[in-house]
């Protein structure tokens, strides 16, 4: 597949914290990638290099072929819908969709209008006196009706309720599916959007865990519960990548060894199932962080953002 972005060995710096280490990733055309990491991981500041707002400290850095930073050829191929994006004082709804259709060349005033129109949208009122839910709303219109060959969402449902979220995640798939482009969204309800997903960067104190398509992901592991000795047992030939108990119950998480390994847990009486997206991210952090010798891995699902 051909990269719409790469990082080569990327490192940003602001005085003596690095927000982003090292990192060596790819962003393959016409795929949806779901950016994840706890708050503070450095997701932000990869969005910012990658859409030019930040230079890199080190590293080689290039999105559609050529450097993003103060490069119009590349930004105007870009739309980065922020998280709490500011707008003038005195611009209304429709004054932000306006001037946001002069920046895009793909813009699509069809969709843009449909979507006010979902999303119940007050045109004339001023956006800095929106609900936050509506705020996000505004930077959903501008992102999915700018239609830019690279479309980098960062957390774009806050403030909205779980009808507004659902409009959000079928309008984007469906015009992904009409018209094929690459977006990249930043996320911490990884359990919403996880089918969504076509590939995962797990990004974790600046530094790049795991790159990998979602399907080859969801792969690597198993879900085994039951008595906690059966379990215990079960695990003793096999990575557990994370377990927890409570009195005789006990579930883990395994890397997944293939069909033998479902047989093997049946036959010991065990339950098997599936790893969500969000299970198998948390635990892959945890573990990648115990091999570091990190000691910051207590269960904090609400932290992997």
């Amino acid at each position: 597949m051909t990269a719409v972005a790469t990082l080569e060995d990327v490192t940003m710096r602001f005085r003596s914290t690095t927000a982003v280490d090292g990192v060596t990733a790819r962003i393959e055309e016409g795929t949806i990638t779901g950016l994840l990491g706890r708050n503070g991981a450095g997701k932000t500041t990869l969005m910012q290099l990658l859409t030019g707002h930040r230079v890199p400290t080190s590293g080689r850095l290039r999105v559609f072929g050529a450097r993003p930073y103060e490069n119009d050829d590349v930004l105007r191929r870009i739309c980065f819908v922020k998280e709490g994006q500011r707008y003038p004082d005195a611009f209304r709804v429709k004054d932000a969709v306006e001037a946001a259709s002069w920046l895009h060349p793909d813009w699509d005033d069809d969709l843009a209008g449909s979507l006010l129109d979902e999303f119940e949208l007050p045109l004339r009122r001023p956006v800095r006196r929106l609900s936050r839910g509506m705020t996000s709303a505004v930077g959903i219109v501008i992102g999915l009706a700018s239609r830019a060959p690279l479309t980098i969402f960062d957390e774009p449902y806050l403030g909205l309720d779980a009808v507004a979220r659902q409009l959000f995640y079928d309008r984007l798939i469906a015009d992904y599916t009409e018209h094929p482009r690459t977006v990249v969204i930043s996320t911490h309800l990884i359990e919403e959007i996880g089918d969504l997903l076509e590939h995962v960067l797990i990004i974790d104190r600046g530094r790049l865990l795991l790159t990998q398509d979602a399907d080859s992901l969801r792969d690597r592991a198993l879900t085994v519960s039951g008595p906690a000795d059966r379990v215990a047992a079960f695990g003793r030939s096999r990575e557990v990548l994370h377990a927890e108990s409570l009195g005789g119950y006990r579930r883990a998480v395994v890397r997944h060894g293939g069909e033998q390994d479902a047989v093997a847990a049946r036959a010991l009486g065990l339950a098997v199932e599936p790893t969500s997206l969000q299970q198998l991210v948390v635990a892959l952090s945890r573990a990648t962080a115990a091999a570091s010798g990190r000691t910051d891995t207590s269960p904090r699902l609400e932290e992997v953002s």
